[in-house]
């Protein structure tokens, strides 16, 4: 499994899990998680065996949002920022947060408008998250 946790086998300090597809959310209890090399490797309770968890492949973990660490001022969990309005400090709307991305050096915010930007979110560029006004205010060129 993938985890987006700045450690990422914290994951397993969180339960339950929700574990949620286009047509189906299951609520499961982990019982045993690890680090395997790169993997990390769970088991749930009541599932015993490989052909149990396998309509379980390709399902995202969500998790109770009560359970995530709070936050200091200025700082967003990427779902608060996903669906928020862009636009420049000039107040030219550039689209809408699509999803973020992380490259390494700085995570990305994707902009879906009349053409998709590649936003980096970094202190230079981003000026301003307003979540009760949904906007995300950047300093950013608007042909670009």
């Amino acid at each position: 499994m993938y985890s987006y946790t700045a450690e990422r086998d914290a994951i397993f300090e969180y339960d339950p899990w929700y574990l949620v597809g286009s047509d189906r959310e299951l609520r499961v209890f982990v019982c045993a998680g690890e680090r395997r090399g790169p993997a990390l490797i769970a088991q749930f309770d009541g599932m015993e065996t490989r052909d149990q968890v396998a309509p379980l492949v390709g399902l995202s973990i969500c998790v109770d949002a009560d359970q995530l660490p709070r936050l200091r001022e200025g700082e967003y969990y990427w779902d608060q920022l996903v669906g928020l309005r862009v636009v420049t400090e000039e107040g030219r709307y550039l689209g809408t947060v699509e999803r973020l991305f992380e490259t390494g050096a700085n995570d990305v915010m994707v902009v879906a408008g009349e053409r998709e930007r590649l936003i980096p979110y970094v202190p230079q560029t981003i000026r301003a998250v307003d979540l009760p006004g949904q906007t995300v205010t950047v300093d950013w060129d608007p042909d670009f």
